[in-house]
């Protein structure tokens, strides 16, 4: 095939070839343990993260002089409302992250970075994104996503010693994945990288390139075609932004994060040397999963800071607003509101501190942790800042400017709604984790059984699998039955003038109910199991909310026992935990008193138009245009709006 040629369309994909690529790419072994794996398959393995695991004095040292010098940069240098209002963030302040260092956080110290931890990390992105929520992107892109930790897990020597200093100091980097018609189904990617000698030609069109705007260098991902030689499949390459035939068409703007440098780039005819693919053809997409299995936690970081914010805003605001002789924090339909908010960032702090300290340590297997961290933190914080708008009232509904412009404080809550709205979507939408951590969840069930299930597998197979699932299952069901939940003594170092106790208890039980549950819809639906999705999103919810029951019972103990906030903090883990049993209780209800076969109907009868009749008595405003905007491979028809900060 020559380098010129160019798909003629999209690949025609089927429903069970798109599972076989995205279950291909997935890491198939577990070679460390994991805690929400075992929780899932109703283990509590408390052992696996308690004692909670903490940073060495050196790399704890390291973080803290960096949080100062970060801290001090972002109150006197960064003024969000201006971001907020011009839409962009300064070349200044880029230049002076990039001078402080704060985009080499996550590169070793002898690429020229600063060679900070998950945790710190972590910390750093909360403390710049409180500032401005834009920066946060900016940093978390370019180093979660971007270049850097690609390189980092699969580069060669000689890739990381080219690239990861310049990213450690001077240029930005961005992840390039989706395309106008490819979302969560990269099983459709048109982009590709056709072999030329040395090089690979690359032709496509990649859409919301976070960061790409302003980016020097790019993680993109393309199809090779299969070939004498070449393996083929999707493949990852670093590709310089000002290569020939790059050209950023458009700066997109969204409801809200509207100073990110997010863009649609066109590729054509660009020659990316072999030297710059990163890992071997076809292992794109296992790059990416692996990328994002820490990449995640930024995002769970900006929602901790989310949090703190609306209980710092929510604290003041309700003890300063008197309704009838009281403050309102008083009234009990504020006052539980509150609460909510002061226990739930407890525990969305407790899950990323706890996930990323496990990332740090590399003893676990965290892919299930860090995927339910994102989820649940991206779902909870939005309920937080919809709670603080609701708190707020009119002046919730108002804009900062418009409430300083009046003579009142400018607390900007309906842009933090906004600029949050975004999380149940980045990386991985809620709906995708919610498929994604549900087949890390059943993958012992598969792995014993899937043959069972499967089929277009043969009756031989089908024999082989029974007989192998038949003594998996006589040795795990009888554990179900009865744990250390049942004994009142267990767990009694929780145990204090707040007792935790009981919760780490109802986690054990409820752990076991969660899997027989699992185990009883695979015996009820086998085949069918993939199409419950609703089903699956609920034992997903709870196993979430156990996770995040045991991360703040964890989290609490370890203040205790070094005399920072204790009983404070196991007042918050104990009011979590009495929130989270009932959320538990109704999801588990939910399994299976619920309206999902309805749901199918409706939505069978809104797609043939029976339902076009309920649509009368309205004007659309959008208009005419088409769903999806043309991706034609070819070359750019557009101005390129490329913005290097140098």
């Amino acid at each position: 095939m020559s380098a010129s040629t160019t798909p003629s369309s999209r690949p025609a994909v089927t429903e069970r070839e798109a599972r076989e690529v995205a279950e291909a790419a997935r890491e198939q072994h577990w070679r460390k343990p994991s805690f929400a794996k075992e929780l899932f398959l109703g283990r509590f393995r408390l052992d696996l993260i308690h004692p909670h695991p903490l940073p060495d004095d050196e790399a704890a040292q390291r973080g803290e002089e960096f949080l100062a010098k970060l801290r001090d940069f972002v109150e006197t240098k960064v003024d969000g409302a201006l971001i907020e209002r011009e839409a962009r963030i300064p070349d200044d302040v880029i230049d002076g992250l990039k001078e402080l260092g704060a985009f080499g956080m996550k590169i070793d110290t002898k690429y020229g970075g600063l060679g900070l931890g998950q945790v710190y990390y972590n910390k750093a992105l909360t403390l710049a994104g409180s500032a401005s929520p834009a920066i946060g992107v900016l940093l978390s892109a370019h180093q979660s996503i971007g270049v850097p930790q690609p390189l980092k897990l699969f580069g060669t020597q000689e890739q990381r010693e080219r690239f990861l200093p310049r990213c450690a100091r001077t240029d930005i980097s961005a992840f390039l994945l989706t395309e106008p018609d490819v979302g969560s189904d990269p099983a459709r990617l048109a982009t590709t990288a056709i072999p030329d000698g040395d090089d690979y030609v690359l032709d496509g069109v990649k859409l919301w390139t976070t960061n790409g705007v302003v980016a020097d260098l790019l993680v993109v991902m393309a199809r090779v075609p299969k070939s004498e030689g070449h393996r083929g499949g999707i493949t990852a390459f670093v590709v310089e932004t000002n290569a020939p035939g790059v050209t950023v068409e458009n700066r997109n703007a969204f409801m809200g994060l509207r100073g990110i440098e997010n863009g649609v780039t066109r590729f054509h005819q660009v020659h990316v040397p072999a030297a710059n693919r990163v890992g071997e053809e076809g292992q794109g997409l296992k790059i990416a999963l692996t990328t994002l299995n820490t990449g995640r936690l930024s995002l769970p970081a900006s929602c901790v800071a989310a949090g703190k914010w609306c209980l710092k805003i929510a604290r003041e605001w309700t003890a300063a607003r008197e309704q009838w002789g009281k403050p309102v924090a008083h009234h009990e339909a504020v006052g539980s509101k509150i609460s909510f908010i002061a226990a739930t960032t407890f525990a969305l702090e407790a899950v990323t501190d706890l996930a990323s300290q496990m990332a740090d340590e590399d003893r676990n297997d965290i892919r299930i942790e860090g995927a339910l961290a994102k989820l649940y933190a991206s779902e909870m914080a939005w309920t937080m800042a919809d709670e603080l708008v609701q708190i707020r009232g009119g002046r919730g509904f108002e804009t900062a400017e418009s409430l300083r412009a009046r003579g009142e404080r400018g607390v900007p809550a309906e842009q933090l709604l906004r600029d949050l709205r975004i999380n149940r979507i980045f990386e991985g939408s809620t709906e995708i984790m919610h498929l994604l951590i549900a087949r890390e969840a059943v993958d012992a069930h598969l792995s014993v059984a899937g043959d069972l299930i499967d089929p277009e597998k043969s009756l031989g197979d089908k024999a082989r699998a029974g007989a192998n699932a038949g003594v998996f299952y006589a040795k795990w069901l009888p554990k179900l039955v009865a744990g250390p939940g049942q004994l009142p003594a267990s767990y009694g170092e929780f145990k204090h003038e707040v007792d935790l106790s009981g919760h780490l208890r109802y986690v054990e039980r409820t752990a076991r109910k969660l899997a027989r549950s699992t185990f009883y819809a695979m015996s009820r639906w086998q085949g069918r199991m993939e199409s419950k999705q609703g089903f699956l999103g609920r034992i997903v919810d709870i196993g979430a909310e156990l996770f995040a029951m045991s991360a703040s019972c964890v989290r609490a103990e370890l203040l205790r026992s070094q005399g920072d906030h204790g009983r404070e903090a196991y007042q918050l883990a104990d009011v979590f935990c009495r929130q989270s049993r009932i959320r538990v209780e109704e999801l588990f209800t939910r399994l299976w008193t619920n309206t999902d076969d309805l749901d199918r109907k409706v939505v069978k009868g809104v797609l043939s138009g029976t339902y076009e009749w309920l649509e009368q008595g309205i004007v659309d405003p959008s208009g005419d245009g088409p769903w999806i905007a043309d991706a034609t491979p070819g070359p750019s028809q557009r101005e390129n709006v490329h913005r290097p900060i140098r």
